[in-house]
């Protein structure tokens, strides 16, 4: 991508222009999240830490300064929030591993309404890709297409900011759409 074509989305992603943080994402994430994998060396931190890290640059994108590379810009974010991802981590680690724990137990014995509903009408395929999405992106796809919850309401019942809900909206269906055309 040319520098001009770069400053143009950047410029329109400045306006609340959702198309070009969609762009914008889609050209990056590749780099954010491998400098993330490097640093981390787990494939899920890494992804967090890049959503996270789209999340709070597209909340923050009026204040990117276009005298530094907008990658390096991203990767600085990224290094940041994965610097305090690990010091939340350091004070409670067992915590946290019980709470994981806890939720794969409990969505392992009761699935879902939309799970019953897709088995019975022999979407099997479907299901199958939808159950292979993290706990995260299942969740979110639920209340979004099933339950018909807006953005609004999805920030509201998830404590996130809307750019954050749509971001995580937007990978989870990338997801899952890779997931069914490999299959």
């Amino acid at each position: 991508m040319n520098h001009l074509n770069e400053k143009k989305l950047i410029t329109a992603a400045k306006q609340n222009d959702q198309k070009a943080f969609s762009i914008l994402f889609d050209l990056y994430w590749d780099v954010v999240y491998s400098s993330q994998l490097q640093l981390t060396k787990d494939e899920n931190t890494a992804e967090e830490i890049a959503l996270l890290t789209f999340t709070k640059a597209f909340d923050r994108i009026v204040q990117y300064d276009s005298t530094y590379a907008f990658s390096t810009w991203l990767i600085t974010i990224a290094k940041n929030l994965s610097i305090d991802r690990l010091r939340k981590q350091q004070r409670n680690v067992e915590e946290q591993k019980e709470i994981a724990e806890l939720q794969e137990v409990i969505s392992d014995l009761h699935p879902s309404p939309e799970e019953r509903l897709i088995a019975s009408q022999n979407l099997d395929h479907l299901l199958l890709c939808i159950q292979r999405l993290k706990e995260e992106y299942r969740q979110l796809l639920h209340l979004r297409f099933f339950e018909g919850y807006s953005y609004k309401a999805l920030s509201e019942e998830l404590q996130q900011p809307i750019n954050t809900i749509k971001v995580k909206l937007m990978r989870a269906k990338k997801i899952l759409s890779e997931q069914i055309h490999k299959s």
